[in-house]
């Protein structure tokens, strides 16, 4: 964008007192183009106004120079900012977003995580102005050469948020394209369905590992106890409960409403739960109010906390109001992997989010109608069943055994 002193510039209209101009140039023919000198950076902004009548573009040459001015005046850098002072403002703009509710805290995090890698793949101090639609064709293939274990969904996911920045650039001018152009993924339908879970024997070690975990002779201190036992009922209401981590985690007693034991189908006696999920909370930003197991924990957590006020999240710091920081989550769930012979759970991306898995797979294995299912988890049923729906061989020959005849009527006889 900078003038190219060496073409004869005629026909020129000064704007906004001189601060800008417009004119016309031999290779350009008759289409009128905008130059302006930015002092703080030491530079002439140029651009075709795209347009060969005047009087348009004596009118978008003022609008864009006093959008530049504008941008100027609150410290935007036009010509070579630096990719990571670039993301830096993106993720301030989605941060004002998160703080409107328009989406999750979560969210912002996993933007944030996404657009590092794009940074350590092209460096933070590489200036955007270099960039263009091509830059970056083989994201894929670099993504892999410093993470071969990366899967291609993810590497989708990630090219969507930075085509988002791309887009929020060129809106701000940062950038003179709109998206960057990638190798086509394809990704079949196995692959985005595939969510990494635990077994069931895998679980099962979990929680019996967590009785020695929160035994008082196993912990160095009563806070640390408190800590793990918080740890050991957020386990076992995740895996009840189906609840996505942002939704449990910013779960206020509030949000807990009664809890009434009855008897399953078989007789066992359960802790069935009210919870209100709130919209802000959400993935989705949809509220909706569910009944679960898993109240006898809830139970549990509140006989140990005093003095609590209902607006108060349920799973805190001990001793305090705010939200269990993110290293303390880091730090059990990596002692409790490698307690139970899991050393290699971030390869098989085995995270928080996966209890929330395992608890929709065992419904599905339960015969638990799907819409039921996603109703509870708060999903659609198209995505229950691309998403967690895996048959196993037994679940295929239950299927198979079962007669069929359909009716003149439209009706369904089922034998099993």
């Amino acid at each position: 964008m900078s003038e190219n002193k060496k073409v004869w510039a005629h026909s020129q209209h000064p704007i906004l007192d001189g601060e800008a101009v417009i004119f016309r140039v031999p290779p350009s023919g008759d289409v009128w183009q905008f130059r302006m000198y930015l002092r703080s950076e030491n530079k002439h902004y140029r651009k075709s106004l795209r347009t060969r009548d005047l009087d348009s573009a004596l009118s978008k040459g003022r609008s864009l120079a006093l959008d530049l001015l504008s941008k100027v005046e609150s410290g935007k850098k036009l010509f070579g900012i630096p990719l990571s002072e670039l993301i830096t403002q993106y993720l301030a703009f989605r941060q004002r977003e998160a703080d409107s509710g328009i989406i999750t805290q979560g969210r912002h995090v996993t933007l944030t995580s996404q657009l590092n890698h794009l940074i350590r793949l092209k460096g933070g101090d590489l200036k955007v102005s270099e960039l263009d639609k091509g830059s970056i064709f083989e994201y894929r293939l670099l993504r892999k050469e410093y993470s071969s274990t990366v899967k291609d969904v993810t590497i989708r996911n990630e090219q969507a948020t930075i085509n988002a920045l791309c887009r929020w650039a060129y809106r701000e001018g940062f950038v003179h394209f709109e998206k960057f152009d990638f190798e086509i993924l394809r990704i079949s339908k196995d692959q985005i369905g595939v969510r990494d879970t635990f077994t069931f024997e895998e679980y099962d070690r979990l929680v019996r590992h967590l009785r020695s975990y929160t035994a008082r002779k196993n912990c160095k201190s009563l806070l640390e106890l408190v800590e793990r036992k918080l740890i050991q009922d957020y386990i076992l209401i995740a895996s009840n409960s189906g609840l996505r981590v942002g939704e449990q985690r910013q779960l206020t007693w509030r949000d807990v409403g009664r809890v009434e034991h009855v008897a399953d189908d078989e007789g066992f006696n359960i802790a069935l739960v009210n919870i209100k999920v709130r919209a802000e909370t959400s993935k989705v930003r949809s509220g909706r109010n569910i009944i679960t197991r898993g109240g006898e924990y809830f139970e549990r957590l509140r006989s140990r906390v005093e003095n609590f006020d209902i607006d108060d999240f349920v799973f805190t710091s001990v001793n305090s109001k705010s939200s269990l920081p993110a290293r303390s989550w880091e730090r059990h769930w990596r002692n409790l992997m490698f307690a139970i012979g899991i050393g290699d759970y971030k390869d098989r991306n085995l995270t928080w989010y996966s209890l929330r898995h395992f608890c929709i797979t065992c419904r599905v294995k339960a015969g638990v109608n799907i819409i039921d299912i996603a109703k509870v988890a708060g999903t659609s049923v198209t995505h229950i069943e691309n998403t967690y729906l895996k048959y196993n061989d037994e679940m295929m020959v239950n299927a198979a055994l079962k007669s069929i005849r359909l009716g003149r009527d439209g009706s369904v006889w089922v034998k099993e």
